[in-house]
């Protein structure tokens, strides 16, 4: 008599079969890559041989890419050599997480592109640790993640970045400034209201969680609590599982308050006192607004507060300004 195949089994080995040809898919991305690698090692050195002849490079790839294209097809232009090329240029001296090559060729030929080699570094090591697709790790780069970051540590923080790439060990490393919103497809100078950001922000949630960065998981939008006949809502709620603790956002489209400082230190007081346990973390808050008085933030806030301010912006940053910035700060560390 025959029998129905139940919907678990069925599952299962949908699941090993799946498993096996991610193994596959994985393990041959690995070995093509280290050969990619290693062809652009043979290219430099050869190329080095007739470093006196002023075209040899050029002709070498032309005749190179014509013999390798009889044999083995499409894949082999001079402008996929060349990339070849960039590539083991750009990572002979690497210093990362390990030896391996843990992402896409793709990948590399677009970390290739990096001239500055700490940048470089930090982004494969992010790319590797958070599983960044090639699409993502383009949007992290043009969102200049490495500057934002950067700008807010001092020499040693910063140069941990192209070693470890971002550490959360405490709420500040938690911050931007600023945090890109570009994912929402609101202009600049639109008019929006802070329901209407808010709205844009579930709507797409999973790249806000990308841009918050690691640990992030969202916990509840608009969280209501009340005493002493007093409702009041906080806009979004996360939890940090790095850290321990829930996040606070509050969303203001204007100019940031002293009142509005003084509000998120009421919920995250709030928080603290009734809804951590005693073996999780303080709250942290964090006011995302359009502008903000640094001094008007730094009167406000105790020393040692939990509570963060940070400009937010709908279009991506101009990297070439953020860069400038940078190149200022690590001059002022030299002096």
């Amino acid at each position: 008599m025959s029998k129905i195949v139940g919907n678990q089994f069925v599952q299962e080995i949908k699941t090993l079969l799946q498993s096996a040809r991610d193994k596959v898919y994985q393990n041959i991305n690995e070995i093509m890559t280290k050969t990619y690698f290693e062809i652009g090692k043979r290219i430099v050195e050869e190329e080095q041989k007739g470093k006196s002849r002023a075209d040899y490079g050029k002709e070498l790839l032309k005749n190179l890419s014509i013999e390798l294209t009889k044999e083995f097809g499409k894949g082999f232009s001079v402008t996929n050599l060349k990339n070849m090329r960039q590539f083991y240029l750009s990572f002979q001296n690497r210093q990362t997480l390990s030896d391996d090559f843990k992402l896409s060729y793709s990948h590399y030929i677009f970390l290739s592109k990096i001239q500055n080699e700490d940048e470089r570094n930090f982004y494969e090591i992010e790319a590797i640790k958070n599983s960044w697709s090639l699409r993502e790790l383009k949007r992290q780069f043009d969102s200049a993640l490495f500057e934002r970051l950067a700008l807010s540590k001092d020499k040693q923080k910063v140069k941990e970045l192209s070693k470890k790439g971002q550490i959360i060990e405490n709420p500040k490393d938690l911050i931007k400034e600023p945090y890109v919103l570009e994912f929402l497809g609101l202009e600049e100078k639109s008019h929006y209201s802070e329901s209407e950001l808010e709205q844009k922000l579930i709507d797409k949630l999973e790249h806000f969680l990308l841009e918050l960065g690691r640990g992030f998981t969202f916990v509840a939008r608009q969280k209501r609590f009340s005493f002493d006949e007093e409702h009041f809502r906080v806009d979004l709620v996360f939890y940090n599982r790095l850290l321990r603790c829930f996040v606070l956002i509050d969303l203001k489209i204007g100019k940031l308050k002293h009142q509005d400082l003084g509000q998120m230190m009421m919920y995250v007081n709030y928080f603290d006192r009734f809804e951590k346990t005693e073996d999780e973390n303080p709250t942290i808050g964090i006011i995302l607004c359009k502008d903000k008085n640094e001094t008007l933030v730094e009167l406000t806030l105790p020393k040692d507060s939990q509570i963060f301010a940070s400009k937010y912006q709908t279009v991506l940053p101009n990297k070439e300004e953020l860069k400038k910035l940078l190149e200022t700060k690590e001059s002022d560390f030299k002096e």
